[in-house]
């Protein structure tokens, strides 16, 4: 087969450096940037060959999201715009890892498996983030995809999310929306619009956002999207990369780690704020008081706040829609608490990784989905969007159950559902608090967190610990879970649970209570049990205090 030799031909200017074995994880390849052309070129590749197995254009974007810059990473996108499937994984990881003689052989081990026809047509859409590498691994994608004869669509630097949309739009046939930067931008921005457009007279400050762009991709894109906005949003964005460094002491797992503002912003107090990540598929919003105390605002109190919002809405519309949040066990005790007992919200647990909560929260007709880092979205069915745009077109209904119908269409239209995105979230958000008239410490106010603590114990293997429960509960090692439940008996309001790490061999460690001692000395305890039982290296943990 001539592609093959084209390929052989190909990959000879992408070697593999020898000896060198990486994992396809939740967040696909990441590692320094310098290790990563061979693989771009064969996830191009790869990405050729599951477009011929779907019939359907895929989509390859480079980006290590809040990695540091002198990392990169690669993930692929599957033809409704969410994260491939297991399976494929699977397969990305294999490719990735065959040496280079035994790269054809692994190539058509996956054909043959897939059973894939290779005269099929293929399409893939590839894009990347600022950094400097990223041109060149790009670059590699595009080769690895005209090696096996596919067509390719280059849109060059975009978000993370915005290259799921693109795919979404282009295997919906436009349902979704059109594939172009410029498309995206209309849908989101003429919703959000609409939305606000009947909030009584808003003012310039509560117009007001101040914005990190983590000196990444994000900033760049909001840069382009603001005419769209009209004014109906005013941006204040730092961080936009014109100066600083990708992810360096600003982005939201800066903020959300650290618990401060990102260095060198300066916010007055009760001013809103919010940090994107390096590929804008993540948010957190926070603020200062009058005494200079910092407030984070994280995925938990973005779900409580929208799914409130969606369920009084629900409720106006008189529609009867089961409405879902899907969490973690590393959600806040009291957000759970709030929504099952004040808002009685159904809450859904999950195992972490955005693609299980994507996966539970399709069960329902409106499933709300956020990890406490702020990647989340809301995801609705079929039935549901069809209900609510029967509603807001019928002309028989009376004014109340309209107007919360055109609301949730609009809703419906400012939120990317392919996966979590930091500018239509940041939108959603915006809209929410401007309809309620909200200001941020109001929402703050809902619930107070339950004062937490996550430690690290470093183990000679990770796996000896196996969960239950998604993840809740440790099965192994014995006595483990027992002595975590006595341990848990001596503090008010207390929870805890280990699980290892996806990525190294440390057990993380999570432990609420009522006051922060406590939660940091239950925190300590746990970790002695899990470095006691579970096999820990290095020096016993220390007590934090």
């Amino acid at each position: 087969m001539a592609e093959f030799q084209e390929i052989s031909k190909l990959s000879a200017l992408h070697p593999k450096p020898v000896g060198l074995v990486l994992q396809y994880g939740t967040s696909g390849f990441r590692t320094n940037a310098k290790q990563l052309d061979h693989i771009m070129f064969r996830m191009g590749l790869l990405a050729t060959v599951r477009s011929k197995k779907t019939k359907a254009t895929i989509g390859v974007m480079v980006t290590a999201s809040h990695n540091p810059e002198e990392d990169n990473g690669v993930k692929l996108v599957d033809p409704m715009g969410e994260m491939v499937t297991q399976d494929w994984e699977e397969h990305a990881t294999q490719l990735a890892n065959a040496d280079q003689e035994d790269l054809l052989t692994a190539l058509k081990n996956i054909i043959e498996k897939e059973a894939i026809n290779m005269s099929q047509e293929a399409n893939v859409f590839v894009g990347k983030d600022t950094r400097s590498s990223s041109a060149s691994l790009s670059q590699a994608v595009l080769d690895g995809v005209s090696a096996l004869g596919g067509h390719s669509k280059d849109y060059g630097l975009v978000t993370t999310p915005q290259l799921h949309y693109m795919v979404c739009c282009q295997n919906t046939q436009g349902k979704y929306g059109e594939a172009t930067v410029e498309g995206y931008y209309t849908k989101f921005c003429q919703a959000f619009i609409q939305l606000t457009k009947n909030t009584s007279n808003r003012t310039d400050d509560q117009k007001h956002l101040c914005l990190d762009g983590a000196n990444g991709i994000g900033a760049l894109k909001v840069r382009e999207m603001e005419s769209h906005l009209k004014k109906e949003l005013q941006i204040s964005l730092n961080n936009d990369g014109s100066k600083g460094r990708l992810n360096h002491q600003c982005g939201a797992d800066y903020v959300k780690v650290q618990q401060k503002p990102p260095t060198g912003i300066q916010i007055n107090p009760g001013e809103r704020c919010c940090s994107f990540d390096g590929d804008a598929d993540r948010i957190v919003y926070y603020y200062t008081d009058s005494e200079g105390t910092f407030h984070l605002l994280d995925g938990d109190k973005m779900a409580t706040l929208i799914s409130t919002f969606l369920k009084e809405l629900l409720t106006q519309a008189g529609l009867d829609l089961k409405i879902a949040v899907v969490q973690t066990a590393y959600a806040n005790g009291s957000s759970t608490h709030y929504l099952e007992n004040t808002m009685k919200v159904l809450v859904r647990c999950t195992k972490t990784g955005v693609k299980h909560l994507h996966h539970v929260a399709q069960e329902f007709d409106v499933g709300v989905y956020f990890e406490a880092n702020g990647h989340g979205t809301v995801l609705f069915s079929k039935a549901a969007e069809e209900k609510i745009q029967q509603l807001a077109e019928d002309t028989n209904v009376n004014d109340e159950r309209k107007k919360a119908a055109l609301l949730l269409r609009n809703t419906i239209n400012v939120i990317n559902q392919t996966v979590g995105d930091a500018i239509s979230d940041m939108l959603l958000i915006e809209a929410i608090l401007a309809i309620k008239g909200m200001t941020i410490q109001q929402w703050d106010t809902i619930y107070t967190d339950l004062p937490n603590r996550q430690l690290k114990v470093k183990v000679a293997d990770r796996r000896v610990i196996d969960t239950t429960d998604a993840e809740r509960r440790a099965v192994t090692p014995a006595g483990l879970q027992e002595a975590i439940d006595n341990l848990v008996k001596k503090y008010k309001q207390a929870r805890s649970f280990v699980r290892p790490s996806g990525t190294e061999d440390v057990v993380r460690v999570y432990a609420e209570a009522d006051t922060q001692e406590s939660a940091d000395a239950l925190a300590h305890e746990v970790s002695l049990a899990v470095y006691r039982l579970a096999g820990g290296v290095g020096d016993e943990p220390k007590p934090l205090h």
